[in-house]
């Protein structure tokens, strides 16, 4: 499961991603848009800026933007910016590798090699799912606002 910090973060960049290009955004207009808590987005763009996907504008004008074209974040990747490594089992994660402690050997285990075929399954769909999917969901009108289009696909719906 996601944390609600994970799925905040994504509702925030579709809506930077649907602003026009280079066209900062307050952040109360984003919490408003996207239905978050102020508080709690500003801690969660302050993580997105130090990755390096956004940026944050002084002064008249100022705000956030996007700094990458949305195609390039994928949906796996804002989930590991925000919420660290996402393997369902200690022993499959690329990052924070730890094998299991009542695990005898990993390549005769079974709960590893079930765990990890629905977790390749799910890595290269959440990696190939991008921002830009969003965003042309809420532009089609097929989902509505670009905060319900983030909540169907991450229903997956």
């Amino acid at each position: 499961m996601i944390s609600q910090k994970a799925k905040y973060a994504f509702k925030a960049l579709v809506e930077l991603a649907t602003a026009p290009a280079g066209e900062s955004m307050l952040i109360e207009d984003i919490a408003r848009r996207a239905g978050i808590p102020r508080k709690f987005l500003e801690h969660i763009l302050l993580q997105l800026k130090h990755h390096g996907v956004i940026a944050s504008r002084r002064g008249r004008g100022g705000g956030y933007v996007l700094l990458k074209n949305p195609a390039e974040i994928s949906i796996g990747q804002v989930l590991r910016m925000i919420d660290g490594p996402i393997a369902p089992l200690g022993c499959l994660s690329r990052s924070a590798y730890r094998p299991c402690s009542d695990c005898v050997s990993e390549e005769a285990c079974a709960v590893r090699k079930i765990f990890g075929d629905i977790f390749a399954a799910t890595i290269i769909l959440m990696d190939a799912t991008t921002l830009a999917d969003a965003v042309r969901h809420a532009q089609s009108g097929t989902g509505g606002t670009p905060a319900a289009v983030v909540e169907g696909l991450l229903a997956g719906g």
